[in-house]
């Protein structure tokens, strides 16, 4: 019994032990989503993780009743240690998968433009604590209009000239930028030179790339307005004469006789 009882806190503790080293892998949980697509990452990670956690309490307790078949019964002491390996499984594998930050060259890897725009903003996320305020407001704007670009390139070729540009833009030149700056001490951040400091060249140069986003939103959105613009002219032509008319049919006087 008392070596039950030594073996159960020692996996308990090592339980424990685990917990605490993953945590860093949980980060994303706790890390505010600045869009859509990266608040969809999160949640499939936080599904397998669960999905695994369940799947293996649920075989922990079919061993158990096959071994408990097999010898007659496992008693208190195998029902404890049952218990026991629900906890420590349930608590080691409630942090694997870890959702790992994206690196430069996970944002530029293949898939279609949707999964480009989550792992940027996974990646964009997980800058935001080395940046100045003002970049981090940027940053937050950037995740709301990275989710209505996405939309718009839903079903675009993926060679098309706009989706080329898009993934050079914030696969490639957005990251470079970033890292760039933080290359730099940040005592230096804020030294002049040439007129500016990184902090504020950081800053004009993540709203030039918010700008142009815009821009480009609106232009892939030019084509949804001309056909919503079309269909609208197309049931007033048909149904507007007939509906305006209706009430006044309706109001007629009779024709006297």
């Amino acid at each position: 019994m008392a070596d039950l009882t030594s073996d159960s806190d020692r996996l308990i503790g090592e339980g424990r032990a685990l917990l605490r080293d993953n945590r860093e892998g949980g980060r994303h949980r706790r890390t505010p989503s600045i869009g859509e697509g990266s608040r969809r990452l999160k949640k499939s990670n936080l599904k397998a993780r669960i999905r695994n956690a369940i799947m293996t309490v649920l075989a922990i307790w079919l061993a158990g009743g096959i071994i408990g078949g097999i010898v007659g019964g496992i008693g208190i002491l195998g029902f404890t240690a049952l218990i026991v390996a629900c906890v420590v499984a349930a608590m080691v594998l409630s942090q694997f998968p870890r959702l790992k930050t994206p690196t430069r060259a996970d944002i530029a890897r293949g898939g279609d433009v949707r999964q480009l725009v989550g792992r940027t903003e996974l990646w964009l996320e997980a800058q935001r604590p080395a940046l100045p305020p003002p970049a981090v407001n940027l940053i937050d704007q950037l995740g709301v209009q990275l989710d209505g670009l996405g939309r718009q390139l839903e079903g675009l070729d993926q060679n098309h000239p706009r989706a080329r540009e898009v993934r050079s833009l914030i696969g490639e030149q957005l990251p470079e930028m970033i890292d760039s700056y933080r290359r730099i001490p940040p005592q230096m951040r804020g030294e002049q030179r040439a007129g500016s400091t990184p902090d504020r060249q950081l800053t004009q140069s993540l709203e030039t790339i918010s700008g142009e986003i815009d821009s480009i939103t609106r232009q892939l959105a030019e084509g949804s307005l001309d056909d919503l613009a079309i269909k609208h002219r197309f049931l007033d032509t048909k149904f507007g004469s007939g509906i305006d008319a209706a009430p006044l049919l309706a109001h007629k006087p009779e024709d006297k006789p």
